[in-house]
């Protein structure tokens, strides 16, 4: 059996499909016989349920988990507002820290899945307090991190300088996925090989313009499970 492998998920940006990989890729794995967790630690946009808040996101990962964990294991801190977690914790008068978000995902990680996937919210530095960041979460997890790239005008520059914000604050960019959120866009091939020749990470998989209910299992089959996968 492969040893358990964790990578934390992150994006240039809100919206450039974060989920969608992520869920593409426990899909993939789950495919291959691999057991999965997907975790969301922080969820801005939250609707009040009979079972309480839920967030859309967490509850794709939540499908896409083989293993036995609560919606509260995958989405420990759930916000009501679709805004910044900082200014959404701050109006509900909650504190987000990123020493108790490593606990509560070190507690999924003793499940020993074979792939974990922690999917962030927003881009590599976002604000989850006055004083700290999403990114302090994977300092402090020691994970290495696959950046998903939304493919629109502007790409280039925030593909790049993500990547250089990655690895100045010591975490490893294990790879990146191009995916294409706007179909209008003209000369996609040339934006796709201007970063993949200079962001210094192998591309996981480019997926194209998708809709409809079978996006992630389009999306799994552009995907290479094994240049994430480790060995």
């Amino acid at each position: 059996m492969p040893k358990p492998f964790a990578c934390f998920v992150t994006g240039t940006d809100t919206g450039v499909g974060k989920t969608l990989v992520t869920s593409a890729l426990l899909c993939a794995a789950r495919s291959e016989g691999l057991s999965t967790i997907g975790l969301k630690p922080v969820a801005a946009g939250c609707e009040q349920t009979p079972e309480g808040l839920r967030n859309e996101d967490a509850l794709m990962l939540q499908q896409f988990t083989s293993l036995p964990l609560s919606y509260e294991q995958i989405n420990p801190v759930a916000l009501v507002q679709a805004i910044a977690p900082h200014i959404a914790a701050a109006n509900e008068q909650r504190r987000v820290d990123a020493t108790r978000l490593e606990g509560l995902c070190r507690g999924a990680l003793m499940q020993r899945a074979d792939l974990t996937l922690i999917e962030g919210a927003g881009g590599w530095r976002v604000p989850i307090s006055p004083r700290q960041y999403l990114s302090d979460l994977v300092r402090l997890l020691d994970i290495p991190v696959l950046l998903v790239v939304g493919i629109r005008l502007g790409c280039i520059n925030h593909a790049l300088l993500s990547a250089e914000a990655i690895r100045a604050d010591g975490a490893r960019l294990l790879g990146w996925v191009a995916n294409e959120v706007d179909p209008q866009m003209p000369c996609i091939d040339d934006n796709v090989r201007a970063i993949e020749e200079r962001i210094g990470a192998p591309l996981v998989g480019r997926i194209g313009w998708l809709e409809g209910d079978e996006s992630v299992a389009a999306a799994a089959a552009c995907l290479d499970i094994n240049r994430l996968l480790p060995g």
